[in-house]
Parts: structure tokens; C-alpha cells; sequence
């Protein structure tokens, strides 16, 4: 079973920028060959973070106006939000170590 959770426009402000601990958004999209590759990579972060972040998958072409909010040009990009605010950004699809040391950062 997934532990990586779907988010949209609706629902991001209140699963994204008002949560209570640092979220990790995969900014994606069904026809994205890079973002099918990162998917089992984003899943295993969930469940190596489990408890210590929340990891969350949007997808750009069903949800726009985040796409836009947030200027996302090229996908997969991977955002970790933390207090409502962007606090590292990757692009493209990366080796697990690039993204799990980028939220070593932010966890306790």
C-alpha cells in the first residue's frame, strides 16, 4: 500500500503549508517518464521519514494553480515544505541519497 498521499489544489494549503511537520510534495504528471522513474524513490522516503515527514504527490496537469504558485517548469521537481515555506528544491529524477540527505536537513 501507498503511504504517499495525493494532493490538489483544494487540498494543498491545508495538507502542504499548514502542516505540522515538514512535506515533502512530488510535483509530477501521468506522461512523465522522469517522474514514473523517481515514483518508488519518493515511496521509499515516505516510509524511511515516516513520522518525521509527510510526503505528498501533486499532480501539475490536473492542478495548475499550485503548478504555477510554486513556478514549476520542469517535472519531476521535489519540493520540501516546512512551515508553509519552500525550503529545498530538486529537479529531475535524482539518486535516493540526493533527496534523503536534502531532508536530513530539515528533520530533527
Amino acid at each position: 500500500m501507498s503511504t504517499v498521499a495525493n494532493v490538489t489544489d483544494a487540498t494543498f494549503e491545508a495538507e502542504v503549508l499548514k502542516a505540522d511537520i515538514p512535506v515533502l510534495v512530488d510535483f509530477w504528471a501521468p506522461w512523465c517518464g522522469p517522474c514514473k522513474a523517481v515514483a518508488p524513490v519518493v515511496e521509499d522516503l515516505s516510509k524511511d521519514f515516516a513520522g518525521k515527514i509527510k510526503v505528498v504527490k501533486l499532480n501539475t496537469d490536473e492542478n495548475p494553480k499550485t503548478a504555477q504558485a510554486y513556478h514549476i517548469r520542469g517535472i519531476p521537481s521535489l519540493y520540501l515544505f516546512k512551515s508553509g515555506q519552500v525550503v529545498e528544491q530538486v529537479v529531475g529524477a535524482v539518486p535516493k541519497s540526493t533527496l534523503a540527505s536534502a531532508i536530513n536537513k530539515h528533520v530533527g
